[in-house]
């Protein structure tokens, strides 16, 4: 996987450098997500696919990429270690530049709801990007967890960025026998037994599983295009209610609006519509 600057306006777009035939080029867009089964999948009219973006997505997101290309030989983004955390480190290694126009996020102006049994995402008008969530398990070192997080002044990184997507040992026969999770060990994912923890290093933090999961969500929204100023809350989220409530507030033009914004989009960020945009740098 090859990661490239791209031009303004450009935002995310994968590339399956394997496929010499007909379109391969996936935007990283709400609208084509094809699958949220153990992931999320994006696609084409072609058929080209690509799974497991999320925490590439996460990582592009908490370090405030805009535009780029990224390039895979390959249907799956790497799992590396099963966290956001190397990508973020090899983009800071890479290093960020600036270009010359605006940032445009989009910005919730009135709440919009999805259930899917017991799990439930609501997004509300919020002067930042907030995300928190909550989950339940019958399991010891699970139990109940709620998070809830600003992105701002580079938070991802130490809040986020580490946390690992976790499984139960339980579930992998199943999984395996229907083709999926071929690659999943314990160096790239948290693996839990009936009553602990498997994995010999142990937690890096102690709500590590909903940490988890709000960085999956950080990741699914970014789908959206852009920036979302609003409030993110989900009760048991997932890949699939992720993409629901981004359908749900597209779905009417009046649940949002697109602004310009500059500085930190986090707890202080300042939007507005700009008379000279030539003078607002964005990050890329």
């Amino acid at each position: 996987m090859t990661i490239r600057p791209a031009c303004e306006n450009n935002g995310i777009v994968f590339i399956r450098t394997d496929i010499t035939e007909g379109d391969n080029m996936i935007p990283a867009l709400w609208n084509h997500v094809v699958d949220t089964q153990l992931c999320t999948v994006i696609g084409n009219q072609n058929g080209a696919t690509i799974g497991t973006i999320e925490h590439l997505m996460s990582a592009l997101r908490g370090c405030g990429i805009d535009n780029a290309v990224v390039e895979l030989d390959g249907g799956e983004v790497p799992i590396m270690d099963g966290s956001a955390d190397p990508f973020v480190r090899m983009i800071d290694q890479a290093g960020i530049m600036a270009q010359a126009l605006p940032r445009r996020a989009i910005r919730v102006l009135k709440e919009v709801t999805i259930k899917d049994g017991p799990k439930k995402v609501r997004l509300s008008p919020s002067e930042s990007s907030v995300f928190a969530g909550a989950i339940d398990f019958n399991h010891p070192e699970i139990g109940s967890q709620r998070y809830e997080t600003q992105l701002v002044n580079g938070n991802f990184r130490h809040e986020l960025a580490e946390c690992r997507t976790f499984g139960f040992l339980k579930d992998v026969a199943l999984m395996r026998k229907n083709g999926l999770a071929l690659g999943g060990s314990m160096d790239n994912a948290i693996v839990l037994d009936k009553k602990t923890v498997l994995n010999p290093e142990g937690l890096r933090h102690d709500d590590e599983f909903i940490r988890h999961k709000i960085l999956d969500a950080v990741g699914d929204l970014y789908l959206a295009g852009g920036v979302i100023l609003g409030a993110y809350e989900a009760s048991r989220p997932g890949h699939a209610v992720n993409n629901a409530i981004l359908h749900a507030l597209f779905a009417d033009e009046s649940n949002w609006e697109i602004v310009d914004v500059f500085g930190d989009v986090g707890g202080d960020s300042r939007y507005q519509e700009l008379q000279e945009p030539e003078k607002i740098l964005a990050t890329a």
